[in-house]
């Protein structure tokens, strides 16, 4: 290894709304497999493979964390490394906080810092790990390399970096690095077309490669609000568990800005590394109808689908059937609780659907029916008045801990599996068929001691039925 290890960081952040219905602010696309087996943050961790690195740090937002520690720990990568970011302060702060800590474990090196979003495809992985091993004699010398993406395409929905002068810094490599002249906004499609023949433009990957003690020296200089910020979370933080939890009224201090403004478009060290590896960033429906892989009818479909007489479109059932007769360049994806159909053509526009149900006070840009927990899932079946039905899944040696409502009592009827339930100080065993009550204001907890899970069905009555009516007794509970 080198002497300046390689640390991955990937920043889990960020809602996907232009994949609504499929990503919500809870559960956004980072975390979904949407284009192979793995979710898209494993996938991410999946291309490191080969690389000479240690494991990666993945930060991401409090409300997501069990969703990254239970991803990561499903491809063996879970090893303290999740930093919690306790808001949405951009990548220039997220990037610092990394810096940090890697700084803390590196106190005698400079380890080098590989920047990556979790929520990209890159196609070639190969060529990817070729790229990164060709930035790092840059970095080593002091350079702040971006990757830049070669356009196939005068691409409307990328941000794009103008090529300067060769740079001279030796890589010992066949590949040759660009001074950065200029970091370019999203063009129109006119300006798009000129970016693409001129051959003198890459889109803006977001991927970086350079030192820590580097990136920190420049972000001294040009934001040192940022970095004060940031070096008061991290000298404050906690570790808990898994998690490295920095401190929560530092960090929010902390202005919230992008890489690229802070520091990459001052830097006068900005270094662009050519990368042509099958990249998206995967930031709408049609982008992601490009990359997968189409029928002879140039249709993308998953789940339960039939079509007939239908021509290059994207068709995604999760539950129940969807057929399609007679259309073409069209997105239909169908959820649980809702069900988009755009064209093809206009789907960047699906953030203001997004923008309109906040509005609205609806509810289904924030969370699905079917809801992620450490212990399993629930998926709430139907509600109204004064009730609320839950099919509730618990995972084998998993269950929560004592807990109450104060407006709620609960009924659970065992359909599969084994429930050992705790009520006061009473505990029963229930099985197939068996059903038990829980009184409001009752003390209770679940334990699934069984090798299979356990399903069962709530029901909730009462005056108040949200998931915050809950008074935990212990910390380590999950819910």
């Amino acid at each position: 290894m080198n002497q300046n290890k390689l640390y991955p960081i990937i920043i889990a952040g960020g809602s996907g709304s232009r994949l609504w219905p499929l990503s919500r602010t809870l559960y956004p696309k980072q975390f979904l497999s949407i284009n192979g087996e793995g979710s898209m943050l494993q996938s991410t961790i999946g291309r490191l493979h080969g690389l000479d690195c240690v494991p990666p740090f993945v930060i991401c937002n409090e409300k997501h964390r069990f969703i990254a520690a239970e991803q990561l720990q499903n491809v063996g990568q879970l090893t303290g490394n999740v930093i919690l970011e306790p808001a949405a302060r951009n990548t220039a702060p997220a990037i610092a906080l990394a810096a940090l800590i890697a700084c803390k474990n590196e106190p005698d090196h400079n380890p080098l810092l590989l920047v990556l979003a979790a929520d990209h495809v890159v196609e070639e992985r190969k060529a990817f790990q070729d790229a990164v091993n060709s930035a790092i004699p840059l970095a080593e010398n002091g350079k702040l390399v971006t990757f830049g993406i070669v356009p196939d395409a005068p691409e409307t929905g990328y941000g794009y970096i103008l090529r300067g002068d060769v740079n001279s810094t030796e890589i010992n490599v066949d590949s040759v690095a660009f001074d950065v002249a200029a970091f370019v906004e999203k063009p129109d499609q006119k300006t798009a077309e000129r970016y693409l023949s001129s051959g003198n433009y890459y889109w803006n990957s977001g991927m970086f490669l350079f030192q820590a003690r580097r990136y920190l020296e420049e972000l001294e200089k040009y934001r040192p609000d940022i970095l004060q910020a940031c070096q008061e979370a991290v000298a404050n933080a906690e570790i808990d568990n898994d998690f490295i939890r920095v401190d929560k009224m530092a960090f929010e201090m902390c202005p919230d800005e992008s890489i690229d403004y802070a520091v990459m478009e001052k830097t006068s060290d900005a270094v662009v590394l050519p990368m042509n590896v099958g990249w998206s960033d995967v930031g709408s429906w049609s982008s992601l109808w490009a990359i997968s892989h189409h029928d002879s009818e140039g249709n993308v479909q998953h789940g339960d689908v039939i079509s007939h007489n239908t021509e290059n479109s994207y068709v995604y059932a999760e539950s129940g059937l969807v057929t399609t007769v007679g259309v073409k360049d069209l997105i239909v994806v169908q959820t649980k609780d809702a069900v988009l159909i755009a064209n093809k053509s206009e789907v960047q526009d699906v953030k203001k659907i997004v923008e309109r149900i906040k509005a609205e006070g609806r509810n289904e840009h924030h969370i699905h029916r079917e809801v992620y927990r450490p212990w399993g899932k629930y998926d709430s079946i139907d509600d109204g008045n004064r009730y609320q039905v839950k099919r509730i899944t618990v995972k084998p040696g998993s269950g929560f801990e004592m807990r109450m409502h104060h407006h709620r009592a609960e009924h659970w009827i065992i359909v599969a599996g084994t429930a050992e339930v705790t009520i006061n100080s009473s505990t029963h065993l229930l099985c197939e068929n068996q059903s038990i009550y829980i009184p409001q204001g009752t003390a209770h907890c679940l334990l699934n001691p069984g090798k299979v899970p356990l399903e069962m069905i709530e029901v909730r009555s009462g005056t108040y039925l949200e998931e915050d009516d809950i008074v935990r007794f212990s910390t380590s509970d999950y819910l």
